[in-house]
């Protein structure tokens, strides 16, 4: 591999529900003003990362974030990007949901009437193949669970295991190589 591709990962900022724990998915809902702060705390990290190309949710939250990192990319809006859909449990938090369905996790648990994770999966190893196929640096903004499941994928592991990359909102990482190996670089960076 000559030049590898990179992806630099971006969570949004935070929002009223992320800041109460509800499930964020498909409803299209504003950053908070600290939220807008975040993102551009993060521009200077970003821009440090001479980006070739940028992929983005068509989500609000995710749009505004990446409006705010300042970049002179103008971004590719890839419906593939938005965040896992919820079904039911869409606007509810965890303590909720296991209320009436104990130790109930979005990884192993399903969402009724919404994706499962080898469903999310394909649509983030879409957006990893075409990074792959762009070369350089591509910057992904979206969305917490979508780019676990998108880190998990780049690894060659199952979407199951983006359990293990915490993510929080307007931090930055950074998914390369080690020879031909793919791994991460940098996770959950805050500007």
């Amino acid at each position: 591999m000559d030049v590898p591709s990179q992806i630099a990962v971006v969570r949004h900022g935070q929002t009223e529900w992320s800041v109460n724990g509800r499930h964020t998915g498909t409803t299209d809902i504003p950053l908070t003003d600290h939220g807008r702060e975040e993102a551009r705390a993060s521009a200077p990290l970003v821009q440090a990362l001479a980006v070739d190309h940028v992929r983005c949710s068509p989500l609000q939250r995710a749009r505004e974030t990446c409006d705010l990192l300042g970049l002179a990319v103008a971004p590719t809006i890839d419906p593939d990007l938005v965040e896992w859909d919820y079904g039911v449990y869409e606007g509810i938090t965890t303590k909720e949901i296991r209320e009436t369905v104990p130790a109930w996790t979005v990884w192993f648990g399903g969402c009724p009437d919404g994706e499962t994770p080898e469903q999310v999966a394909a649509r983030v190893d879409r957006v990893i193949a075409a990074a792959r196929a762009a070369g350089g640096t591509t910057l992904v903004v979206a969305h917490g669970h979508v780019l676990r499941v998108l880190t998990a994928r780049w690894l060659g592991l199952p979407p199951q295991d983006g359990r293990f990359f915490r993510l929080d909102t307007a931090t930055v990482s950074l998914l390369g190589w080690e020879r031909e190996t793919p791994v991460i670089l940098k996770w959950n960076t805050r500007g």
